[in-house]
């Protein structure tokens, strides 16, 4: 059985939810026996591996527009898969899911993975999330079977294209949690253990870091520290304009982070927000909540599927996350001043020993 996969920027080390993801799976795959190639796109891939935990790695070349990659490496790399004789061909994304009509007519099973319906994304024009919006339908009406990673994602394509059959849920999974401690790292970026909130996720502006500085930069923050971990695929005026942010607001930006590095910042973590307007299924936030991370996030669908609010974690309107914020920062810290802080209560300690 040989499986090519695409749709993806590719592995390992490449930044993305659906990157994430194919990191995780397709190493399981190929140890069940399965032949499997994932075609990178090569301006992602910064290594010259031909293979990683037995998995096969095929890099094509791709303008690098965001316009356009996904599209025309999509039609490569089916032309790629064709002449590898694959049995299976695993596309993921509704982008890459415009060419699943060209994929069967040259004679390919196909299996569609759904990662949400990303048109909803802030940063796409009209013709673009038409685009998208069109993958969207030749994916839910050519692939052979469609994976899907959430409930919002299988309600959805049931109502919009009435397919439900061989729709197969199956949510993103994470790695067994790998608590730690890194002190050198702390020191590094000057922050100490549960004193720090932490955001992870890639800079664009759905996931509406803007809103999460500007609510953290009208509290006092003199005992704990706002830590972003990310970056952005594509350098442009918002990705720029939120690192000058952060860096005139005191935030802390450590850049793309894996390993130890990342799970010692998971493992200390004081709360974790996620502020998103759009999700499929957060990776992230499925990490945070396996390292006992408290969550704060916006209330999409894709967040509140996992998060019961008041239960396991809090979530808000997202249209008020600065104000939800800046109340609840401000509130817990008022009543730790009026209940909780020894200098005061010890006078009352005082008055009563002393029988003041």
């Amino acid at each position: 059985m040989k499986l090519v996969v695409t749709g993806t920027r590719g592995i390992p080390n490449i930044i993305g939810g659906v990157e994430t993801h194919c990191e995780e799976l397709f190493p399981r795959i190929a140890a069940k026996g399965v032949d499997t190639t994932v075609i990178r796109r090569l301006n992602y891939a910064h290594d010259s591996l031909s293979e990683w935990k037995n998995v096969k790695l095929v890099d094509i070349d791709t303008p690098q527009k965001k316009s356009f990659e996904a599209i025309i490496h999509t039609f490569r790399a089916i032309n790629r898969a064709k002449k590898l004789k694959a049995d299976i061909l695993h596309i993921h994304a509704i982008g890459p899911a415009l060419l699943i009509p060209y994929a069967k007519i040259l004679g390919m099973k196909v299996v569609f993975t759904h990662h949400g319906p990303d048109y909803d994304r802030d940063k796409w024009g009209v013709i673009a999330k038409n685009i998208l919006k069109l993958g969207e339908r030749m994916g839910c009406m050519f692939a052979d079977d469609i994976i899907v990673i959430s409930n919002v994602i299988k309600n959805l394509i049931a109502q919009k294209y009435n397919r439900t059959n061989q729709v197969h849920l199956i949510y993103n999974g994470v790695p067994q949690p790998q608590i730690c401690e890194y002190p050198e790292y702390f020191k590094e970026l000057e922050i100490e253990k549960r004193k720090y909130i932490l955001g992870m996720c890639r800079f664009v502006p759905e996931k509406n870091l803007h809103h999460l500085m500007e609510a953290f930069s009208k509290i006092d923050t003199k005992d704990f520290k706002l830590v972003l971990a990310g970056d952005t695929d594509f350098e442009d005026e918002y990705s720029r304009s939120l690192k000058q942010m952060a860096k005139e607001k005191g935030i802390i930006l450590t850049g793309f982070v894996k390993g130890k590095k990342l799970h010692s910042l998971l493992s200390n973590a004081r709360v974790f927000v996620l502020p998103s307007s759009h999700e499929g299924l957060p990776i992230a936030l499925l990490e945070a909540m396996s390292y006992g991370c408290i969550p704060i996030v916006s209330n999409i669908p894709a967040n509140t599927e996992w998060i019961e609010d008041k239960i396991n974690g809090l979530y808000y309107e997202r249209s008020k996350i600065p104000e939800f914020l800046c109340n609840a920062f401000r509130i817990n810290r008022e009543i730790i001043r009026e209940r909780a802080i020894w200098s005061n209560n010890i006078k009352k300690f005082v008055k009563i020993i002393l029988g003041e």
